[in-house]
């Protein structure tokens, strides 16, 4: 069973930056499909952006240039670096793992609020 903790959010200015981790237990976290989801109020849980098995990564368009995402195998941690951040950016943040996008298994961490007001 794999465990993910998140942290890192809060408040922040339009134009400043945050950086969220994700704390993996249970298991390797170079060893899973590791993505960062966001979800605002009254929209579709989007996926940000992904990283496999510690390699290659996908940004959504929408932040490319803006965020970053990488792991930790010293530290077993998975972030999401995010700069210029802008209201639209405001959504709950979710540290998900799975094997493969078509597997049966699927494990999400509670949530981090990430907020862009001045």
């Amino acid at each position: 069973q794999v465990h993910l903790v998140e942290s890192g959010g809060g408040l922040v200015q339009p134009g400043g930056s945050l950086r969220l981790s994700c704390a993996v237990s249970g298991s390797a976290v170079n060893d899973y499909i590791m993505a960062w989801y966001r979800q605002a109020p009254g929209k579709v849980r989007e996926l940000g952006a992904d990283i496999i098995n510690g390699g290659h990564s996908n940004i959504r368009d929408s932040v490319k240039g803006r965020f970053t995402i990488s792991t930790d195998s010293a530290t077993n941690t998975v972030s999401l670096h995010m700069d210029r951040l802008q209201p639209e950016d405001t959504a709950v943040y979710l540290c998900h793992a799975t094997k493969s996008y078509f597997s049966a298994n699927h494990y999400w961490g509670q949530g981090t609020q990430v907020t862009v007001s001045s």
